[in-house]
């Protein structure tokens, strides 16, 4: 074998370690954000009158809101900020602007983009609680 097969050898050899390696990166990323949308840390329900929602984002466009929280009246309400990614869910939030509602939520840690929501708790279901 003379140096030139031994040269393109190892250069071919390189292309494919270097492809490998950048294939497993995209690869490996798109797992891990499967499964941080896909599995919840934690799940639960809050309940107070939603006082803002809108579309947020520059490239992504992310339905937010904004939930007051308070046990006693005259009590300054807890804020609880949330993302939904359900349209049908956005769209009875809408319908249910001015009553006291219960949001279903799962919290989602480590999702790697603000594409997916400006936060980790997404809503998804929500019901009157009056």
């Amino acid at each position: 074998m003379d140096a030139k097969t031994a040269a393109g050898t190892a250069t071919r050899i390189l292309v494919r370690l270097v492809l490998g390696a950048f294939v497993l990166a995209i690869v490996g990323s798109a797992l891990y954000s499967w499964f941080t949308l896909h599995y919840s840390y934690s799940a639960g329900e809050r309940v107070g009158y939603v006082q803002k929602v809108s579309k947020k984002g520059w490239v992504c466009k992310t339905d937010e809101g904004e939930l007051a929280m308070a046990n006693v009246l005259g009590q300054q309400a807890q804020l609880f900020d949330f993302t939904v990614r359900d349209d049908a869910v956005m769209g009875r939030i809408e319908a249910l602007s001015g009553h006291k509602v219960a949001l279903h939520y799962e919290e989602h840690r480590g999702v790697p983009s603000s594409c997916f929501g400006e936060t980790g708790y997404y809503v998804i279901g929500v019901k009157r609680a009056d």
